[in-house]
């Protein structure tokens, strides 16, 4: 008979006893039918006066019997225990963009052409036999309105990366690789757009965000990992958040939950180092984006109104609105039990990762399910969640 899964809350938890007691349940259940190795959950108002925290994961993780198939050598699961974010990274990387930008580092609407190389640049946006790149501006990247494919998406000649990713295979890749898939092995989407309109064409390309990585590099003279701790992580004091492949700011600080494909694991160590994505807890990301949202992060505080100026629907994701890093989803009164409306305003990743913010609830949610598989899972949670919360 199998055990259980256990549900560990956080010991600062501050909700009271019906909502505590919900949160555990629908914990309990999604990892004991829903296939899932763990789940770490935050959940927050604004101000962190009511606050709940939980992991819940396989009763066997953590086991010492060496007759247990399922994860004898995996952690168990913990509130705090350090996750990787995935494409949560967007959020840090668009912040790093308006902070430079505010700094007189790189202009919003300089083209692209103005801060890379000719041999990064040239041909990377060929539509209808034009060279479009000289058109493509900073923010066109940040907004996803540029028509740059995706280059984990379908390429000529070989798997895409997505696919990699979902059969639990790992692989590597570096910026140059990242350009000669670009331009040789896929094609542009749609020209890109004119910003001046009320709605643009968008479509979510990871490729923008590492050429916007690689842009903050040249602008600064500072590679990514250093500018995060400089401008983000340290001041904030986000000690468990790091760039995999880079010392850990607490090396004490348990290892990162592991991804799983089902109810296995998956090592994924190039996948996860070439993606210049972040690791991090559910504690540091809401402090992070209390701190966004606040427009505390930036020399003038308005400034984070730029990452919700524009929410044009992706055209791969159409579930989703895009801004500046910032994604766009809607609760409606069919997934919130009759409720009114509800916007998410903030970030998922493809393992099963999310940081949102509600500004109608002021409440925050963050959280990961570590599935290689996971994109859908957030959203159904975090619906869940919050009629947890609120009934």
């Amino acid at each position: 008979m199998t055990a259980p899964p256990r549900t560990t809350p956080a010991s600062d938890n501050h909700t009271p006893a019906d909502v505590d007691a919900r949160l555990r349940d629908l914990l309990t259940s999604l990892v004991s039918r829903g296939g899932l190795h763990h789940v770490v959950v935050a959940i927050a108002d604004d101000d962190g006066t009511h606050r709940w925290s939980a992991a819940a994961g396989s009763a066997s993780a953590g086991s010492a019997d060496p007759g247990d198939s399922l994860g004898a050598d995996l952690p168990p699961a913990r509130p705090d225990a350090p996750f990787f974010i995935a494409s949560i990274t967007k959020r840090f990387v668009v912040t790093l963009v308006i902070q430079a930008h505010e700094r007189g580092e790189l202009d919003l609407d300089a083209p692209i052409t103005d801060y890379l190389p000719a041999a990064t640049t040239d041909g990377l946006h060929v539509l209808g036999g034009v060279d479009r790149t000289p058109w493509i501006t900073v923010r066109h990247l940040a907004s996803h309105t540029s028509g740059l494919p995706d280059h984990f998406e379908r390429r000529r000649g070989d798997r895409s990366l997505t696919e990699h990713l979902h059969a639990g295979r790992d692989t590597g890749w570096t910026f140059d690789d990242v350009i000669a898939t670009t331009r040789d092995r896929q094609r542009p989407h749609f020209a890109p757009q004119d910003l001046a309109t009320p709605r643009q064409k968008a479509r979510y390309s990871d490729t923008g965000f590492q050429l916007l990585i690689r842009i903050l590099e040249t602008v600064t003279a500072r590679p990514f990992a250093e500018l995060l701790a400089e401008r983000i992580t340290e001041p904030l004091g986000l000690a468990d958040t790091w760039l995999p492949g880079r010392r850990r700011a607490r090396p004490a600080v348990a290892a990162p939950l592991p991804l799983a494909s089902g109810r296995e694991p998956v090592e994924l160590p190039s996948l996860v180092a070439s993606s210049n994505d972040l690791v991090s807890t559910t504690g540091d990301l809401i402090v992070f984006q209390r701190a966004l949202l606040r427009g505390a992060l930036f020399r003038d505080p308005g400034s984070v109104g730029l990452l919700d100026e524009r929410r044009n629907r992706l055209r791969n994701i159409p579930v989703l609105r895009y801004g500046l890093g910032t994604m766009s989803w809607t609760i409606g009164r069919l997934m919130s039990a009759g409720r009114r409306p509800v916007t998410l305003l903030g970030h998922s990743g493809a393992t099963g990762t999310w940081l949102f913010h509600s500004p109608e609830l002021r409440v925050h949610l963050a959280g990961s399910v570590d599935q290689v598989r996971g994109q859908a899972i957030p959203f159904r949670l975090m619906a869940r969640l919050l009629a947890g919360w609120r009934a």
